[in-house]
């Protein structure tokens, strides 16, 4: 799909930061359609040496994301949804590429899921971050799975089992957000941040990336042999593992082919 037939959202991959904007003002409900366009955009940047990473923000001053509408999380469409939603997730994470996500506004449900994907997550003191799943008789499957590793098990025990929120404040303590930033100065921040990774080989950052999200979970021994994997059998044979080498021994700014 060309980005100009997306309905729900906005992508940009003119940069070397391809920008997946939610763009269902004023909340940003997560339909069907919407998640399925997000995953069918990152699916998109696969093969993009150009492109080094990826910016998920939104388009609407008053939310992130809602979250899941009450008619799509129906039982009778809640595999379809539950469906999309995982096709985002395996899409975020098969690209490699790191995504940075920025919040405005509260980020609901599904909405606060979607942050959770994020590697550097930059927010504002208007996000907040909650689960209220509980309140309408139902869990959040990809919280309750990715929490822990994020927030650790006694405060996602805390957060799902009570559906409260968090602030922004409380959310950067917790290691859930990166660095809360005034609200004018978001755009900057993310700006900041996207010029840093800009400066490196666009697959150094993703075999980086998919060195740590493999070692995850794992026993230290099989996640040291994992990187090592990568390290030897796929970076090793880039073009510019040689370029960085030689750029430092010629103390000069290495040219990256991105290869």
């Amino acid at each position: 799909m060309n980005p100009s037939d997306f309905k729900h959202i906005l992508f940009d991959t003119s940069g070397f930061a391809a920008r997946v904007t939610l763009n269902e003002p004023p909340y940003n409900v997560l339909s069907v359609g919407l998640m399925e366009e997000m995953a069918e955009a990152v699916e998109s940047l696969h093969g993009r040496g150009d492109i080094k990473c990826i910016v998920l923000d939104s388009s609407s001053p008053k939310a992130f994301s809602a979250g899941i509408s009450l008619e799509d999380s129906k039982p009778d469409r809640v595999f379809q949804t539950l469906e999309a939603f995982n096709r985002v997730f395996e899409a975020i994470a098969d690209i490699s590429k790191p995504l940075i996500v920025a919040v405005d506004g509260p980020a609901i449900g599904a909405g606060s899921e979607l942050v959770a994907f994020g590697d550097v997550v930059l927010a504002t003191p208007n996000a907040r971050f909650a689960q209220p799943e509980v309140k309408m008789g139902v869990f959040p499957p990809f919280a309750a799975v990715m929490l822990p590793a994020v927030i650790g098990p006694k405060k996602t025990y805390e957060l799902i089992l009570t559906g409260q929120a968090l602030t922004a404040e409380e959310a950067y303590a917790l290691g859930f957000v990166n660095q809360v930033v005034p609200e004018g100065d978001l755009p900057q921040a993310v700006n900041d941040i996207v010029a840093r990774i800009g400066e490196f080989s666009a697959p150094v950052l993703e075999m980086t990336k998919s060195a740590i999200a493999n070692s995850v979970g794992m026993p230290l021994n099989q996640a040291m042999k994992k990187a090592q994997d990568i390290y030897l059998n796929q970076l090793m044979s880039l073009e510019d593992v040689r370029e960085g080498l030689r750029a430092r021994v010629e103390q000069r700014k290495p040219v990256w082919k991105n290869r």
